[in-house]
């Protein structure tokens, strides 16, 4: 039986992938918006079964404010938060703010389902090798964390993340040769480089890793159309 849910993210495209993938696997999904601080009013008007929350920063302050406040008014609602590599205070403060279930961004549409029929059921939903990886970055702390985003970041020149950029504003090729001076041709190669760098298949998950990992809001691309 499918899960009832509402969707949630800082960035609507991702959202919305999101919730395209659980409705081809059969799951009824009442909404999917951004930005994550409204996720409180949207459960507490539609009352799904779960919200799943997507957030760059899990260990942002007031992250998992609206996470409070579900938990106040919806108290049946659980909460599975979508988030990057977490740090053990990103874990924390996701539990103890009354989130079900914690799942890596990039973890299959088949974890996340998991994770989702898991928090219905009243269960914790979270990998066993997540909390290793925090208690062992507590007993361990690294002096420079990896960061996903910075990495993906420096893969890109200064042209391809401009195209980026554009992909994630759902630019298609026409409209990014337009805004950039280049020709069709030259924006669709710059567009399949962008993909494969980062490892994906699709515009779509070119822009959903972009927003998960941060990259987006690290972008500085400079001036539009600059050369």
């Amino acid at each position: 039986m499918g899960v009832r849910l509402v969707v949630v993210d800082d960035h609507r495209l991702h959202a919305e992938a999101l919730a395209s993938a659980l409705k081809l696997r059969g799951h009824r999904v009442l909404a999917a918006a951004a930005p994550v601080a409204g996720a409180a009013e949207l459960v507490v008007g539609r009352a799904p079964e779960v919200c799943l929350l997507g957030t760059a920063a899990p260990d942002g302050p007031g992250v998992f404010d609206p996470v409070v406040r579900i938990k106040r008014e919806r108290p049946q609602v659980a909460v599975v938060v979508l988030g990057p590599v977490p740090s053990p205070r990103g874990i924390a403060a996701a539990f103890a703010a009354g989130a079900s279930g914690y799942v890596r961004h990039d973890e299959r549409i088949e974890g996340v389902e998991r994770a989702l029929v898991k928090a219905r059921a009243g269960e914790p939903a979270v990998a066993p090798q997540l909390l290793q990886g925090a208690f062992a970055e507590l007993l361990h702390p690294s002096e420079q964390p990896d960061d996903e985003g910075q990495r993906l970041l420096r893969l890109l020149t200064r042209r391809e993340v401009e195209v980026l950029v554009r992909v994630a504003e759902g630019e298609d090729t026409q409209v990014i040769a337009v805004g950039m001076g280049i020709a069709p041709s030259t924006a669709r190669t710059h567009v399949q480089r962008v993909l494969m760098k980062l490892g994906v298949g699709s515009r779509l998950e070119a822009a959903a890793l972009a927003a998960r990992t941060g990259l987006l809001d690290r972008a500085v691309p400079g001036p539009r159309g600059a050369h």
